[in-house]
């Protein structure tokens, strides 16, 4: 069965449109959207296929669904407003806005370092559960107390759902208002984009029910059955020691819960249409519906290389790069040009920005695919041919 694509392209980005076709191939219970902003205008907004499996409820223009990783890059954008505002400086001590947090030789931490994933607080020593994931002090108490698990500063490797919580602290700290309500009034709200760190009640029926496709089950079973001895802190990072399934989701559990979704998870909580997510990143780089959110100036800082290389805790190769909490380009994630900036999220979500021909991207799904999952390299790959060939 072919998926029914709705939607609008300007012309000229017909191979962009045909590559967001492709991705449905063989997925019959797939749902996506694509939008892409250039010069802050929308050239590309299109979705299809279905948002709940269970029911066959379609994917609609109003659909919005977890970005999960997606959602770091939305606070690296909030703490790079901070610094441009002079309220927030990358190379300061946490401990100068979250005095607390220098417990258990954590003193010397810079803010920087929770940025690139160099706290060495990846994950959890103690086990979290469901209801203390969706308690925002809960964790952060937890954190700020915490031991790391390397020496801060002295490398890297992925907080996958921490990295919100302790950004997040600061963040609040600074901007006193929680994250989720200085995303909104700071970035959404300007731009009357449609994404939340942290859904309101009223918008929880617009949510995508999130599936987890074969080629990320097939990962899954892979990890399981080659878990190292000992503490496997890579898999802590990911289901904080039970609160999270290792794929993130269940039919009834992690994002996929009202709760955790209406929970400010910074790390990996956000939901958003593809459309709020390339306008938020168009808005970085290019006016975008009167708003300009960053300066050159502010992403210069932002974006410079800060870790990059082997992880602490091991994986294999390619390793991303990282700036101010941006995900650059690098050969475990490619985007438009080598000067691009965004973050990808778990199971084929991916988003950014392109300051050399000022674009703004999202694609996301509900459909979680991981081993060689192309969907949105392709769709990649054919928007820079069409710019190429202008």
């Amino acid at each position: 069965m072919t998926a029914s694509i709705a939607g609008a392209t300007t012309p000229g980005f017909e191979k962009v449109a045909d590559a967001f076709r492709r991705a449905f191939d063989g997925k019959p219970e797939m749902g996506a959207a694509l939008a892409i902003r250039r010069n802050g205008e929308p050239v590309v907004d299109l979705w299809g296929g279905v948002a709940d499996a269970s029911t066959g409820a379609p994917w609609t223009r109003e659909t919005a669904t977890v970005v999960f990783s997606c959602t770091k890059g939305l606070v690296a954008i909030l703490a790079a407003d901070l610094v441009r505002s002079g309220r927030l400086d990358y190379g300061a001590l946490v401990t100068d806005y979250w005095p607390e947090f220098g417990q258990a030789g954590k003193g010397q931490t810079r803010v920087r370092d929770l940025l690139a994933h160099r706290a060495g607080l990846s994950a959890p020593r103690q086990d979290l559960t469901p209801d203390d994931i969706v308690d925002w002090d809960t964790v952060t108490g937890m954190l700020a107390a915490q031991e790391p698990l390397w020496q801060p500063g002295s490398g890297y490797t992925y907080h996958a759902i921490t990295f919100g919580w302790l950004i997040g602290e600061v963040i609040r700290r600074v901007a006193g208002e929680s994250v989720g309500a200085f995303f909104a009034r700071a970035v959404t709200g300007p731009l009357g984009a449609e994404a939340w760190i942290g859904l309101p009640a009223a918008e929880e029926h617009r949510v995508a029910l999130s599936r987890v496709g074969p080629s990320l089950r097939a990962l899954t079973e892979l990890q399981i059955r080659d878990a190292p001895e000992g503490t496997d802190w890579n898999e802590r990072a990911m289901t904080l020691g039970g609160a999270l399934p290792r794929e993130l989701v269940a039919d009834d559990a992690g994002f996929n819960l009202p709760a955790v979704r209406a929970a400010e998870i910074p790390g990996a909580g956000g939901i958003a249409t593809a459309r709020g997510l390339a306008a938020i990143w168009s808005a970085t780089v290019a006016e975008t519906d009167g708003v300009r959110l960053l300066d050159d100036s502010t992403l210069s800082a932002a974006l410079a290389v800060a870790s990059e290389g082997s992880p602490v805790f091991g994986v294999p190769p390619p390793w991303p790069r990282w700036g101010m909490g941006f995900q650059l380009d690098s050969e475990a994630r490619r985007y438009l040009t080598a000067g691009s900036f965004g973050h990808d999220g778990a199971g084929g979500q991916v988003a950014f920005a392109d300051p050399e021909h000022g674009i703004g991207f999202a694609f996301v799904t509900n459909q979680m695919e991981a081993i060689d999952d192309h969907r949105a390299t392709r769709i990649v790959d054919a928007l820079r041919e069409t710019l190429l060939a202008e």
